[in-house]
């Protein structure tokens, strides 16, 4: 179980898309209204492992995963597209927190191919060396979902902790941007992924 417990907490707690927009949340302006975002997050987390854990991992195919790693990626270039334009717009900037929703969060991290790099390994390998199985999947599927929302809720306070430095409304924009350019960079990368897994079986 404490292999479980490490190997996820490394995955989950490494940067990622879900981890640099919590991020950017606490250092720009926005409020706490970002922890709906971080519970998206983590029942996104726990519905995957629940699902692979009691349907199996054979139930995963290499052209679900691309489908699913190429429509995250769309999104978090929607949303990067979407930060930049309110980078210009000082008037949108103040509300672009609205993205931060529990289904943001949520079909953020459904989508997202690191999701399934910690899930399938856990399940597969780890789930069974544990002997969890029946009601134990399910009690250690919450406890893992929890712990997915709070890297998101990590980052977010880091960022709180940050924002001093950023205050002025010409730094803060100039953050945004570079946050949707790294945004952009993981909507390429995800629908790179994504393509490569469909046409692996061609």
């Amino acid at each position: 179980m404490l292999e479980i417990l490490l190997f996820a907490l490394v995955m989950m707690y490494s940067p990622g898309p879900v981890n640099m927009l919590s991020l950017f949340s606490g250092v720009s302006h926005y409020g706490w209204q970002t922890l709906r975002f971080c519970g998206g997050v983590a029942l996104a987390m726990c519905t995957l492992f629940l699902l692979v854990g009691y349907i199996g991992g054979a139930m995963v195919t290499p052209v679900m995963q691309g489908v699913t790693a190429s429509l995250g990626g769309l999104y978090i270039a929607y949303l990067a597209l979407k930060l930049l334009i309110a980078s210009y717009r000082p008037q949108q900037a103040a509300n672009a927190n609205h993205d931060m929703t529990f289904v943001s969060g949520l079909i953020m991290q459904l989508t997202n191919p690191k999701a399934m790099i910690v899930v399938l390994p856990v399940v597969t390998v780890q789930f069974p060396n544990a002997h969890i199985e029946g009601i134990n999947v399910f009690w250690v599927s919450v406890l893992l979902g929890l712990m997915a929302g709070g890297a998101p809720a990590s980052y977010f306070l880091a960022g709180k902790q940050l924002k001093q430095l950023v205050l002025k409304p010409s730094v803060m924009s100039w953050v945004q941007r570079l946050m949707a350019f790294l945004m952009l960079l993981l909507a390429g990368q995800f629908l790179w992924d994504g393509v490569g897994l469909m046409t692996a079986i061609i």
